[in-house]
């Protein structure tokens, strides 16, 4: 009986923090309809597209006492369950630290583009590092964080080797109806074949702005950057896939990959159903001694119809466009359908 009563001690014990902890349970569900229009040289094609967004979710945010929480959360990338977020976070006073995988500091949302599962010129003049593993300090608005540092062989198939994580870091400062941005990134790895070394550094610079003048709002940003495709996202060819800003391995030496870009986003909110936006975007891409820069834009117009709390509808029309001769351009025109729970 004594070692029953020891064990039911050490469970309560053991379960009590977690048992009072405040978990709030939320969910998102969304559906694409589509028709999209691919045209590409030599291959073009018009689909009706219909499907369960990747970034459709379902999470919990855990708070436990004064100065600790959590967060988890798991999409449907590909039709298959994901991590998205598993992150604590601990409150010391003076600041927060961050331990696990959300969004690092380098991702700016200001776009409300809803085709390729929220899409948000996300590749198009916005920056979107992504959701990735890291040890984040915030000081108000100021973060920086070690991020899990990524490695691309380029298509050489050379082997990769990494010294340091990635440092990201950004501050955000506002004043009645404006918002200002500011955001940078470092990576370095090396490619290795046999005696022979190639050291690949990437950084990226960005600032941002936001406006809100009652109901309406414009919202701005603009980045630089070296071999940006090891931190951000970047399509330069008109087709959305998030691919492009990586340097050249050419005549045993690195060409580096200069980019740039810019978006804007402007919308009216009409009243509690209606929201009105559109935005363009604008990308570079530049690799030493090309003959010529790669270049796209995009560009799309929606209205956010609410039918009920957390319930609404986006239809949207809108095109990806290569500028080059090769490159190919995508429109698409129809509705994005979601419940927030």
């Amino acid at each position: 009986m004594k070692i029953i009563a020891i064990v039911i001690g050490l469970i309560t014990t053991l379960t009590l923090p977690v048992l009072a902890a405040d978990w709030n349970f939320y969910g998102s569900a969304r559906v694409a309809t589509f028709q999209v229009d691919t045209d590409v040289p030599g291959n073009d094609t018009d689909n009706y597209t219909m499907g369960l967004n990747g970034n459709s979710r379902i999470g919990a945010k855990i708070t436990a006492g004064d100065t600790l929480s959590a967060n988890f959360e798991y999409g449907a990338s590909g039709g298959n369950v994901n991590l998205r977020n598993l992150y604590g976070e601990w409150n010391f006073g003076m600041g927060k630290l961050l331990v696990g995988q959300t969004y690092t500091p380098m991702n700016w949302f200001y776009s409300n583009q809803v085709f390729d599962a929220d899409n948000d010129l996300n590749a198009q003049g916005f920056i979107y590092s992504g959701r990735k593993p890291m040890l984040r300090l915030m000081f108000g608005t100021f973060q920086i964080a070690l991020v899990e540092p990524g490695t691309d062989d380029l298509g050489t198939g050379f082997s990769t080797e990494t010294k340091i994580p990635t440092i990201e870091a950004s501050y955000s400062w506002t004043h009645d109806f404006i918002t200002l941005e500011a955001a940078g990134g470092y990576h370095s790895y090396e490619l290795s074949n046999g005696g022979t070394t190639y050291d690949i550094d990437s950084y990226v610079c960005a600032l941002g702005a936001k406006f809100q003048l009652g109901p309406a709002f414009f919202n701005t940003a603009a980045f630089s950057g070296r071999n940006v495709g090891n931190l951000i996202a970047l399509s330069v060819d008109g087709d959305n896939a998030w691919d492009d800003g990586f340097a050249v391995i050419s005549g045993n030496q690195v060409l580096d990959n200069d980019s740039m870009g810019y978006a804007m986003v402007a919308g009216y909110k009409l009243n509690d159903r209606f929201t009105f936006e559109a935005g363009y975007g604008f990308v570079q891409s530049d690799i030493d001694g090309a003959p010529a820069d790669d270049e796209a834009q995009a560009y799309y117009a929606n209205v956010t119809v609410s039918l009920a709390p957390g319930v609404f509808f986006v239809p949207e029309i809108g095109r990806f466009d290569g500028k080059e001769a090769n490159d190919g351009e995508t429109t698409y025109y129809g509705i994005k359908w979601q419940i927030n729970f």
